[in-house]
């Protein structure tokens, strides 16, 4: 399906039949990534009287509990919530779900990403931005991150993406902020305003996976999630690549 958008005075057109998947898959069991020293997601089957939630095991239908955490296993989407005081979910934040989007590769200085490196790449009229970390490879699908002090987004960075209206900030990596910041967290309250002027339609969405076949540039990001009433939600997002007509 070939659609066409008008974007910043000009149009581009995109096929969405040909989408660019960014997200980690959530498995039951090891095979994800691992942040904060989180339990890893079980799936296992609904069991009662003379019922079982497995047609491999001799039930009549497929039927499992599903027990995640959607911020430490793989790619989720996060609002203000996840750091505010009240009670504020993404079912609630996140309204639109198709945004402009850019995608930058950067490699980190001494482990951190920064504003210098991020302000020299950045289209001025996106909403939407996609970090993917240098040196990418596939061990991000799986990597075990807790207690080992991974790449993290300088403060005045976030900053400077809410100056610039980014409403949504997708990121490679499992937070943020830094594994140990004394709970400061301050990437994301730079990011989220929080607490002067919550922005409480932005977002953050972590632990994607971007394939060196994906070219930096602009995209149609759709950012998919599940209607859960928390702070956060495992989350889907999709690139389309954008080509120029006018």
């Amino acid at each position: 399906m070939l659609i066409n958008i008008e974007w910043n005075k000009r149009i581009f057109s995109t096929d969405l039949d040909k989408p660019l998947d960014i997200s980690i898959p959530l498995r039951s069991g090891e095979k994800n990534p691992n942040a904060y020293y989180i339990q890893a997601p079980n799936f296992e089957p609904i069991k009662g009287d003379n019922f079982i939630g497995s047609v491999a095991l001799g039930g009549s239908v497929n039927c499992e509990n599903l027990f995640i955490n959607a911020h430490g296993n793989g790619t989720h989407t996060e609002c203000v919530g996840h750091i505010s005081k009240n009670k504020i979910t993404i079912n609630q934040s996140l309204k639109t779900f198709f945004t402009i989007a850019q995608l930058i590769s950067i490699e980190a200085e001494n482990n951190l990403i920064t504003k210098k490196s991020v302000d020299k790449l950045l289209n001025e009229s996106v909403e939407s931005i996609v970090i993917r970390t240098l040196p990418n490879n596939t061990n991000k699908l799986t990597k075990n991150y807790s207690g080992n002090n991974p790449t993290f987004l300088e403060a005045e960075l976030c900053q400077m993406l809410r100056e610039k209206n980014i409403k949504h900030l997708l990121v490679d990596l499992p937070s943020v902020d830094a594994e140990e910041d004394e709970g400061k967290l301050s990437a994301h309250h730079a990011f989220w305003n929080y607490p002067t002027l919550p922005r409480l339609d932005a977002t953050i969405t972590e632990m994607i996976y971007v394939d060196d076949k994906i070219k930096d540039g602009l995209y149609l990001l759709n950012l998919q999630i599940a209607p859960l009433e928390s702070d956060a939600s495992p989350s889907k997002p999709v690139l389309y690549q954008l080509r120029l007509k006018n």
